[in-house]
């Protein structure tokens, strides 16, 4: 579905020229769950809001299904999830979590009543009315998730969604997250600094330089699916993160 193809992204002119992204190329296939991991600044983000639509290259480009769609048009394949919630503290988590459907246009009734349906299969059950301040993290991280999802699109990309989270939270969401894709399918770019949750999530990972950002590695997750809870505690799956970290270490 997605191919970045040798894509170079800088910012700023002259001495003030910083250049983000050199080169890079990847690929993401239908039904796939990519990692992309590497050190703080070293591009991914950038990289994501490239493949989003949110700004342009400066060279390579980007295909969707085989074409090269503009930014704008890029803005509508994609469903992005950004490292904050962005839950908006006036609403109830139903109103936050429905607010995409409604910014497209579908009416608040029907939009709320698609959102409130799924609440129990994103754990958030009971808690359509609350106000952010009374979920925990993880829940906010799971609203966050759902109000991305209902968006409809066959493609998420995901900055860091649990990186914020303390270890234990962290560790439970990247369970019900790899759970839930079971369920719903369809295919993400993950952009995470955790190799656990990398080997743990995904079926290839691409590790980046620091910058300018470039692809150095490529690790093939050949762990079975349906993934459980448990798949990333077998043996196999501790030589693959001990092989990753070993990449990401072999470059800061």
């Amino acid at each position: 579905m997605l191919e970045v193809e040798s894509v170079s992204k800088a910012y700023g002119h002259g001495a003030e020229r910083v250049v983000a992204l050199a080169d890079v190329s990847l690929t993401v296939t239908e039904g796939e769950f990519v990692a992309l991991v590497g050190p703080s600044g070293c591009g991914k983000t950038t990289l994501l809001n490239l493949v989003a639509g949110l700004d342009g290259v400066d060279a390579g480009r980007i295909l969707v299904d085989g074409a090269t769609p503009s930014a704008s048009e890029r803005l509508t394949r994609f469903g992005y999830m950004p490292q904050q919630d962005m839950l908006f503290p006036w609403r109830t988590v139903l109103e936050n979590v429905s607010l995409g459907l409604e910014v497209l246009g579908v009416g608040k009734r029907e939009a709320r009543r698609r959102a409130a349906e799924l609440f129990p299969q994103f754990g958030l059950g009971g808690f359509e009315h609350r106000r952010p301040h009374e979920l925990s993290g993880g829940m906010k991280q799971r609203a966050s998730f759902l109000r991305t999802y209902l968006l409809g699109r066959p493609f998420l990309l995901l900055d860091e969604p649990f990186g914020a989270l303390d270890a234990i939270t962290r560790a439970q969401l990247q369970s019900w997250l790899a759970e839930t894709w079971n369920r719903i399918g369809g295919s993400a770019l993950l952009v995470t600094h955790d190799p656990h949750e990398a080997v743990a999530l995904s079926d290839r990972v691409y590790v980046m330089s620091p910058r300018p950002g470039r692809i150095t590695n490529v690790l093939e997750v050949d762990l079975p699916r349906p993934r459980t809870a448990r798949a990333a505690e077998t043996a196999a799956a501790h030589r693959l993160i001990d092989a990753l970290r070993r990449q990401t270490e072999a470059i800061e």
